[in-house]
């Protein structure tokens, strides 16, 4: 048995490597997408040709998503609490989470490896800065860690693990399962690898391209080229 915290075999690590998303698991291909969509006429097909490449690019640029849904992948995600809110907002997505009511095992804490400044016309957004931040950046670490003491010390004194959580920071690190269909996964895509999303989070929408490109690489394919218009 492999605890949930340790990453997959097929993972990409993000954060400067303090996160990671795994591919767990996966039903349907290319064919998958193509035979759901011609299944009106009765007809099935085992490998892809030019035709179907064609296809797939129809539906997926005039948004006939239907077809695109036959295929899922689930996903093991290692991330801030603050990136899991993010995510969470997608509720076409169904999750299952490690619950720190039953354990407090494994706890990790996100470090960001560089600080960015306040965007002066975009209150949600942010933007590189040249400054030196390691002062900055220290007080985040020291506050992670002063606030897992608390935590100990409250547990050490009988607090239970429900009320004692609540001391933990938005920068704590959590494990959840991820399980989506294709066509609201590349609706992810438009959404978090974006110039507008945190960078955070845009960067677990780059790694699960690379999870899933060897897996549906013209779907991607069509995907990015529809991102540069």
């Amino acid at each position: 048995m492999r605890h949930i915290n340790v990453p997959p075999d097929n993972h990409v690590k993000v954060l400067g490597g303090q996160g990671w998303i795994g591919l767990i698991d996966h039903l349907g291909s290319e064919s998958t997408v193509v035979n759901a969509a011609r299944v009106s006429f009765g007809k099935m097909k085992d490998e892809m040709d030019d035709r179907d490449v064609g296809l797939l690019n129809y539906l997926i640029e005039n948004r006939h998503t239907s077809p695109l849904e036959h295929v899922v992948f689930t996903f093991s995600v290692h991330c801030p609490l603050f990136v899991r809110g993010q995510w969470h907002r997608h509720r076409t997505w169904s999750y299952n989470e490690i619950s720190r009511r039953y354990t407090e095992v494994d706890l990790e804490f996100y470090t960001p490896p560089e600080i960015r400044e306040q965007a002066e016309v975009n209150r949600q957004a942010s933007v590189e800065s040249a400054a030196d931040h390691s002062a900055e950046i220290a007080k985040i670490k020291r506050h992670n860690e002063d606030s897992l003491e608390i935590y100990n010390e409250l547990l050490d004194a009988g607090v239970c693990r429900e009320q004692a959580r609540g001391v933990l920071p938005q920068n704590m690190m959590v494990t959840f399962w991820a399980t989506v269909d294709l066509s609201n996964l590349i609706h992810f895509f438009d959404l978090r690898d974006s110039e507008h999303a945190q960078w955070e989070i845009r960067e677990y929408a780059k790694a699960i391209k690379k999870l899933v490109a060897p897996l549906v690489p013209n779907v991607m394919d069509c995907v990015e080229r529809l991102s540069k218009k």
